[in-house]
């Protein structure tokens, strides 16, 4: 199952049902609705919870990077995609649709 997040300010931001459903409850929405919509107004507060969500998210990626600097077995490029590196994009559609006064639906 895919996420789609649309506006007409930008190209879609397309994200895998669980990473998607994360966003939403990040943001206030419920994970479980098919379709919603932020509206001009919300995106004022969508924007500052996700920058809040990234910065909180890169602090974590920090502390367990010095946790791990000892380590032998660390790989590199740590484990995967962190929550801060997926929200990105759909942070600057929130940016891009406030800016361009234009709401952001997903599901339809």
């Amino acid at each position: 199952m895919l996420i789609i997040f649309k506006s007409p300010a930008s190209g879609d931001v397309i994200m895998f049902g669980k990473n998607g459903k994360e966003m939403l409850e990040v943001l206030g929405k419920d994970k479980d609705d098919a379709k919603g919509i932020f509206t001009v107004e919300q995106l004022p507060a969508a924007i500052d919870t996700l920058k809040a969500a990234i910065a909180a998210d890169k602090a974590r990626q920090t502390d367990k990077d010095d946790d791990n600097e000892d380590e032998q077995d660390v790989k590199p490029g740590g484990g995967g995609v962190s929550f801060f590196q997926r929200a990105v994009p759909l942070l600057e559609l929130l940016e891009r649709s406030l800016k361009d006064k234009v709401p952001v639906t997903w599901g339809v």
